[in-house]
């Protein structure tokens, strides 16, 4: 827990924050069990096992919790509002955040997934936990908020701050790839907005800039079958067919470091593009922990949170007019 409800209660009513993420573990033991989670019980093959140790080991470890942390801290810092993380396939799982959370005294807990699209996964997953919990906070679920406009704005920083490591000459002409985790088409064929929603915020970055751009999916499953496309090695092809020299990768589908970029980006994705031909490679900074990152956080939940007496309402207001 980050923060307390100390300054936040009204009429003895407390509002916290759930940040719920993915998941990574911290001890590579648990890789199997944490693959078999993922995989919604269906059996893990060692090969996978083995493949994924050997990418958190080339990576150092995935950072993604110690990063989900550090945000909890600042927002809890920036909104005065206590902050509570909690991990939808992994530890410290959802329900020991909200218990948590009930603990402090907590009566009505904003969920706030660390993924800007298809939200109801996460959703879903909070009041399931919640279920679990007796006398859980009430849930105040935040919408699909991957076009918010601070959030446009920490991803245009970054994209800048990767554009800025080429000639300014050359800078203008350097492509693009808007980069988003891959879904099972049949999943989007059941009717998840994912590729809509990402699609749509992707636009929202690329009005942003005179460069040519184009959205990639990344990280494809193991087991194969029909995914989202199209993919790096494909895109790369492209852009190099087209006479392309350069690309600056943004995994705007991504809010913070994990395997999906230390590995798929940084390494795999940069042989990829070098095998392609393509002359030179960079990625765009995670947001991680940034203060404009943070800043974007605290505007998406104090003003998309349905208010409660007016005290998250008039919170976003003032941060709103007080933070930039």
């Amino acid at each position: 827990m980050f923060g307390s409800c100390g300054i936040t209660r009204v009429v003895n009513e407390c509002i916290g924050i759930l940040l719920s993420a993915h998941g990574t573990v911290e001890n590579l033991d648990d890789l199997p069990a944490f693959l078999a989670r993922i995989r919604r019980g269906r059996p893990v093959p060692q090969a996978l096992v083995e493949e994924t140790r050997h990418r958190y080991q080339l990576i150092g470890g995935s950072p993604l919790l110690r990063t989900t942390r550090e945000v909890a801290r600042k927002l809890a810092e920036v909104t005065e509002l206590p902050v509570f993380v909690g991990m939808r396939l992994w530890e410290p799982s959802l329900q020991q955040a909200i218990t948590e959370a009930r603990d402090a005294g907590v009566t009505r807990l904003i969920s706030l997934p660390l993924a800007p699209q298809s939200v109801q996964v996460y959703h879903q997953a909070a009041r399931e936990a919640a279920a679990e919990v007796p006398e859980a906070p009430a849930l105040i679920e935040i919408p699909s908020w991957g076009e918010a406009p601070a959030l446009i704005d920490a991803f245009v920083g970054v994209i800048r701050e990767a554009l800025a490591r080429f000639p300014e000459s050359e800078r203008d002409e350097v492509e693009l790839v808007l980069s988003a985790h891959s879904l099972p088409l049949r999943v989007i064929a059941a009717g998840d907005p994912y590729e809509k929603q990402f699609r749509a915020m992707a636009a929202a970055v690329a009005a942003r800039f005179r460069n040519p751009s184009r959205v990639a999916f990344q990280s494809q499953g193991y087991d194969g079958g029909e995914w989202l496309g199209p993919d790096l090695r494909s895109t790369f092809s492209s852009l190099v067919a087209q006479g392309k020299k350069s690309v600056v990768v943004a995994a705007i589908g991504f809010l913070g470091d994990h395997v999906e970029t230390l590995y798929d980006l940084d390494i795999e994705a940069k042989r990829l593009a070098e095998e392609a031909g393509l002359w030179r490679y960079e990625r765009a900074p995670s947001l991680n922990a940034r203060d404009s990152f943070v800043t974007a956080l605290a505007r998406v939940a104090t003003t998309l949170a349905p208010s409660f007496n007016g005290l998250v309402r008039n919170r976003g207001q003032a941060l709103n007019s007080g933070i930039s």
